[in-house]
């Protein structure tokens, strides 16, 4: 075994082994890096697209609370004028109710005469 010495006092052999020792752990950090760098981008693209979605969801429920507010305000419009044919006269209305009936009960009369 023979030992080569520099001029520094240092071996020869031993530098070489610690350069080739570095760069293996540059290596190796140089391909975890690259696995990061394609994880962070994942998530990027992942967190865009998130955010995308986000922004249809809201316009969404945006047409929803607008539609619902048109529903609202044609049931609203129907519950008024029921409220008004309610406040109308009762007699009135009592009246035609009769004059239906009666109306049904002689056509239903009329149909097993018939017979």
């Amino acid at each position: 075994l023979t030992v080569v010495f520099t001029g520094d006092g240092a071996a020869a052999g031993n530098y070489g082994y610690t350069n080739s020792g570095y760069s293996v752990y540059e290596e190796e950090n140089d391909r975890l890096t690259e696995s990061l760098r394609t994880k962070v981008s994942a998530i990027k693209s992942l967190s865009i697209e998130i955010g995308t979605e986000v922004k249809n969801q809201n316009k969404m429920l945006s047409e929803m609370e607008n539609d619902f507010d048109s529903t609202g305000g044609l049931l609203g419009a129907t519950m008024g004028r029921l409220r008004t044919l309610s406040r109308g006269s009762q007699t009135k209305l009592l009246c035609y109710m009769m004059l239906f009936s009666l109306f049904v009960f002689f056509v239903i009369y009329w149909i097993i005469k018939l017979r």
